[in-house]
């Protein structure tokens, strides 16, 4: 392993015990990625009144959403790259003060066109700022020390995962649609300064950005992000979706191909070799698709079938959500003790279980008492994985690969959410739709069997393929201790 002056950037020892710094990164990265997970939330249910304020075509209100999925699933890894090579610090600034300039942008858009791209601009600091929160806590927080910081760290997102659509439904009741964007505003003014303050900077081990593997990547995920985003309105079989989904698939072989013989990968191919990595990336894939496919058409139910407002609708959601912050920071706690392994298991099950209650018994007379016990199931379920899952990927890779590893494991979560939902939306639209409640329901029932299908399908897999977070993480800590650069290479292998 080369390490001169030219090539190798040092990696980051982990620092003297410091309770302060360490404090002050949780909370700090914890409210940017709250920023960024309730925004995404909020959007949906003002798009009602975004399309009488604008007078916003149903293909203008779908790439309001659409343009900041796009834009926030394809530069995940670059976002994770940049942080590597410029200061994991600088760039989470920039893609908070990015972020933030956008939401004031989308706030004061006078027409769906302005709006779409500033929502895009809105996309890119996210993807920027989202990796490197979990890269900031792996720099601050030794192995051992990272499965509370964790599961507190997940337990926030779950904060803003149930926030969402309360928070939603409040604003367009009490106010209007540009205040769910300004929302963001002062937070992000905040943040800014304590982040240059109170964030310790950090890099990667290359100096040298792999520019190649970016635009491979980058072009790769757009192709293949924008054919399933499109696929929900113009169908699979659509000429444009084909080749933007062949050309895109081609593009991450030409991307692989090309990692495997980089000098300095953006992305080592050889994280997927290490079976805690590849398991645990299988593990999200399946739950992003199954679950969150499923969110898409459950809260639509409750609107549109039980005939709830926005508002009624995000407070009973609630119940589900609620249950992901009280249990997450637990299972980070408890994935110390035990391993990852057996919550990425019972997580999995529980979601599964859960939506196949929720199948056993949609009807249009539904109650929603009847909806409380698998709610309470499937947000269990969702936090039993979040924490320990953060915490297994980041325990199979050494410190100064967490940037890395974080952009690829959202990545590929994020790939999971989009094509959940476009599948589930083609089985929805082959069964039923939207003219009736009737027609709702029929459409709803097989797409959530699919959905139980590929949780069971993701539980399986952890639990045929065995694997060890805490071996792992307790040789990685040995390895930032003073371990030659030979038995790093090994850590990794």
């Amino acid at each position: 392993m080369t390490t001169s002056s030219n090539r190798i950037r040092p990696s980051n020892p982990i620092r003297p015990s410091n309770p302060i710094r360490r404090t002050w990164t949780l909370a700090i990265v914890s409210v940017g990625l709250f920023m960024v997970v309730l925004d995404n939330l909020v959007v949906n249910v003002a798009l009602p009144s975004i399309h009488r304020d604008l007078g916003a075509s149903i293909q203008a209100l779908e790439w309001t959403v659409n343009a900041y999925v796009l834009a926030y699933a394809v530069f995940l890894l670059t976002g994770a790259a940049l942080g590597d090579r410029f200061g994991r610090r600088r760039m989470f600034i920039a893609g908070i003060a990015l972020f933030t300039a956008a939401s004031a942008a989308s706030a004061l858009a006078p027409s769906s066109d302005l709006l779409i791209a500033a929502r895009a601009l809105q996309g890119v600091g996210a993807a920027i700022a989202t990796p490197l929160t979990l890269t900031l806590l792996a720099d601050a927080f030794p192995p051992q020390q990272r499965g509370l910081a964790l599961g507190v760290w997940s337990g926030i997102s779950g904060i803003a995962v149930a926030l969402g659509p309360l928070v939603g439904g409040a604003v367009i009741q009490l106010s209007s649609w540009h205040w769910i964007f300004w929302l963001n505003v002062p937070i992000g003014l905040v943040l800014i300064p304590l982040a240059a303050r109170r964030l310790t900077e950090s890099y990667g081990a290359s100096k040298r950005l792999d520019l190649r593997g970016l635009a491979l990547a980058s072009s790769g995920l757009f192709g293949i992000v924008f054919g399933l985003v499109r696929s929900q309105s113009q169908g699979w079989t659509n000429p444009v979706i084909v080749a933007a989904l062949a050309a895109g698939a081609l593009l991450v072989i030409a991307f692989i191909a090309y990692e495997l013989r980089a000098r300095d990968p953006m992305l080592p191919m050889s994280f997927f070799a290490n079976r805690g990595f590849a398991v645990t990336n299988a593990v999200s894939l399946a739950m992003y698709f199954g679950m969150f496919g499923s969110i898409f058409f459950l809260s639509q139910f409750l609107q549109d079938v039980l005939h709830n407002t926005p508002l009624q609708a995000g407070v009973k959601l609630l119940v589900w959500t609620g249950a992901t912050m009280i249990v997450a920071p637990l299972a980070g706690f408890f994935s110390e003790r035990y391993g990852s392994r057996p919550f990425l298991i019972a997580g999995l099950a529980l979601q599964a279980l859960a939506l196949g209650w929720l199948a056993a018994i949609t009807s249009v007379h539904q109650t929603y008492a009847s909806m409380i016990g698998p709610f309470i199931l499937a947000g269990s379920g969702m936090a039993l994985v979040f924490a320990p899952a953060a915490n297994a990927v980041l325990s199979s890779v050494r410190t100064d690969q967490a940037g890395q590893a974080s952009g690829a494991t959202n990545a590929i979560r994020e790939l999971g959410g989009v094509l959940g939902i476009a599948v589930l939306a083609t089985v929805f639209t082959n069964h039923g739709g939207y003219a009736s409640p009737q027609a709702f329901v029929n459409g709803l029932i097989p797409a959530i069997w699919v959905g139980v299908g590929v949780l069971a399908a993701g539980a399986l897999i952890a639990a045929v393929l065995p694997f060890s977070s805490r071996a792992d993480a307790s040789e990685h800590a040995e390895a930032e201790r003073g371990a030659p650069p030979a038995e790093l290479a090994q850590l990794a292998a």
